[in-house]
């Protein structure tokens, strides 16, 4: 009301002042008109509504305000994409078995144990081969690699000129134009000595899998920020091959044609660089390729779109390397939404744009048609997008869901998943991110690609994740996945636990394994003068209904770059065991090794008492009844203890964890009533 109020008063003062020059009276009208203008002004727009809000609203805020409100909750919803969240409730209770990690082998075997920023320094080390080779960022993939459906780490090997053994204008401009291949390991194998197992490496790049690379010179990347000539004089280098280089010509369509004398002198003009006209080189065939980095190649072919801060490099089917970059359409002016510290209050990935890496070329693909503000762009610039069922199938089968909108989505759904005005006013429901164990990179740890198979889902999938903790407290809450695969893409998924049971967070299972004495005294031991242990990221890995927590271990020599995965950790609930290998780790928790750890435990319990295991007979008498103190002679006692152990095993294996409860304890009465006999 205020507002209308004040418009009003413009008006009045308007025609004061005009009525003020028909009357020959300016100066006054004017100076009236704008005293009265303000005074209501002051009256309407401050002291009216500070009173109002605090001596109606205040008192009575949740009512008045719950129109507002609801309208705030579903414009956010509705601006973020979050109104099409499915939700799905999950018990938090299923005790898992070694026959459910059975079934989720897919899940199982992609669990990553490496991660990005400590494979890059192993990449560096083995891989870059040549001082003028760099690898700039390791991204997350899913191939299917020899009929296996597989999450991998790929990383492209650029040329950095500023390491050149000589920097002179032929080498930097004529000679060294080019990067050379990927290399790319499974994000969860590793040798023997604790490397990664490598499927593309070396140079020229050699594939150990159905995945060959025929195409592997980068010329546009990430870390290619300067200009080169190809077409030259001069021969290009392409790679090194013992005592001898290798060297190539470029046969692509990039850049642009310099070999007249008046485009050589405009780009000397350009470039600054008279060497270029003066080139004896630079002639005929002659191209000049620029603004290679790829990012810069997208924002300067569309700077009316923004860009994802991860570009990410693919394999096509053909053995050509493809940079795909995720744009968005963003807008400040959504009534009613949340906005962003930025001000932006409305995104969408409206734009899928692959960059060639040979020769540059750029195609945009619309990947949301919904969206009104790329739909006007399409209309204003003809012809520069093109449907997202144009994109080759081998490159959309690599689209990843972006990570910088998935990051704003999931900070704004742990407040805005509360739909209802009252829940969301007392905020009685708000969730949080867990914050980072793992001070090694900036990334929040818990924030990651996985290839699982989701809880109702028959076939595995290639989501992103994070996990969500009620506000303030570690325990579980829920997690969220945006799903990549197939006709899935673009959806996003909450698991929900309930509110009422307990289910571990991230922090309570560090704790619990910082707490257990063995991994303790194992990790302190190796964490000695001349190496250095460092503790991977927790990875939450959803299982059926239930988790598992897996954190890999790694040993550093002191003043190495070149970092061994040693130890894998598992837990699940209130358990926690260390394998050399996960595998190992998963069969102690979930197998036969958890049935060898209760054994030898009994096994030390009984020879405590001075009496041989192998004693224990076979023959066992009916069981006593539930709560019943155990009697009878040693013998029995004895007799007693071997079937509740056998029954407790038996339990286990069924995952009848009630059952397994139950004997435990009457095994520890026994043992008591053993100990009480030989005392």
């Amino acid at each position: 009301p205020g507002l209308y109020i004040f418009a009003i008063a413009g008006l009045v003062a308007a025609a004061w002042v005009i009525l003020g020059i028909a009357r020959e009276k300016l100066v006054w009208s004017a100076l009236l008109a704008t005293v009265f203008y303000v005074a209501v002004s002051v009256l309407a727009r401050g002291i009216v509504p500070a009173a109002f809000q605090k001596l109606v609203v205040s008192p009575n805020e949740l009512t008045r305000e719950t129109p507002y409100i609801r309208k705030h909750i579903e414009a956010t919803r509705n601006a973020w994409g979050l109104d099409k969240v499915e939700g799905r409730d999950l018990s938090g209770e299923v005790q898992l078995t070694m026959t459910d990690i059975k079934a989720n082998a897919a899940t199982v075997d992609n669990v990553r144990l490496w991660e990005r920023d400590l494979l890059m320094q192993t990449f560096k080390q083995l891989q870059e081969i040549r001082t003028y080779y760099d690898f700039v960022s390791v991204d997350d993939d899913r191939y299917t690699i020899d009929g296996r459906y597989r999450q991998v780490h790929i990383a492209a090997r650029e040329l950095n000129s500023a390491s050149l053994p000589t920097r002179t204008f032929i080498n930097e401009r004529l000679t060294f134009t080019h990067g050379m291949g990927v290399t790319m390991a499974p994000v969860n194998q590793v040798t023997s000595e604790g490397l990664p197992v490598l499927f593309i490496k070396d140079l020229p790049p050699v594939s150990t899998i159905s995945t060959k690379l025929t195409r592997p010179q980068v010329y546009y990347g990430e870390l290619t920020n300067d200009y080169v000539f190809v077409g030259t004089g001069q021969q290009e280098f392409d790679y090194p091959a013992g005592d001898q280089n290798i060297y190539t010509k470029y046969a692509g369509r990039g850049g642009v044609p310099i070999g007249s004398f008046i485009r050589r002198v405009l780009y000397a003009f350009q470039f600054g660089s008279l060497k270029i006209l003066l080139s004896d080189d630079i002639k005929g065939s002659a191209r000049v390729l620029y603004r290679r980095n790829v990012m810069e190649r997208a924002t300067t072919a569309m700077p009316f779109l923004d860009f994802d801060n991860d570009p990410y490099l693919m394999i096509t089917d053909g053995g050509q390397l493809k940079w795909i970059l995720d744009a968005y359409t963003l807008s400040d002016a959504y009534p009613y939404s949340q906005r962003t510290a930025d001000g932006t209050s409305y995104m969408r990935n409206s734009v899928k744009v692959v960059i060639d890496a040979y020769d540059g070329t750029v195609d945009a693909y619309i990947a949301a048609p919904e969206d009104p503000v790329v739909r006007t762009y399409a209309k204003i610039f003809g012809g520069i997008f093109k449907p997202i069922s144009a994109m080759p199938a081998d490159i959309r089968r690599h689209v990843r869901y972006p990570g910088d909108l998935f990051r704003i989505q999931t900070n704004l759904h742990a407040t805005f998943h509360m739909t209802e005005p009252d829940a969301f006013y007392h905020r009685e429901d708000q969730w949080q991110i867990p914050g980072g164990l793992n001070k090694s990179t900036n990334e929040n740890p818990f924030m990651r690609h996985i290839i699982m198979r989701l809880p109702g889902e028959k076939n595995p999938e290639f989501i992103f994740m994070t996990p969500f903790t009620p506000r303030g407290k570690d325990n579980l809450a829920a997690w969220m996945v945006a799903r990549m695969d197939g006709d899935n893409y673009g959806k996003l998924s909450v698991y929900r636990f309930p509110k009422q049971s307990l289910v571990y967070g991230p922090k309570q299972i560090a704790n619990r394994i910082n707490q257990d004495t063995d991994i303790s005294r194992q990790l302190t031991l190796w964490d000695q003068r001349g190496s250095q242990v460092i503790r991977g990221e927790l990875l939450v890995i959803p299982i059926e209904e239930s988790l598992i927590y897996v954190q890999p271990i790694y040993l550093r020599a002191e003043g190495g770059n070149i970092p061994e995965l040693k130890r894998v950790v598992v837990a699940h609930e209130n358990r926690v065991v260390m394998g050399e290998t996960l595998e190992e780790g998963l069969n102690a928790l979930f197998g036969s090794g958890a049935a060898a750890q209760t054994r030898t435990s009994v096994q030390d319990s009984l020879g405590a008492l001075g009496v041989e295991p192998s004693v224990v007979g076979n023959g066992l008498p009916p069981a006593p009844a539930a709560g019943a103190a155990p009697s009878g002679a040693p013998s029995q006692l004895l007799q007693q203890a071997q079937m509740h152990y056998d029954r407790a095993i038996a339990a286990q294996r069924a995952g009848n964890w009630a059952e397994y409860g139950r004997e435990i304890e009457e095994l520890g009465a026994t043992i008591r009533a053993l100990r009480a006999g030989k005392n």
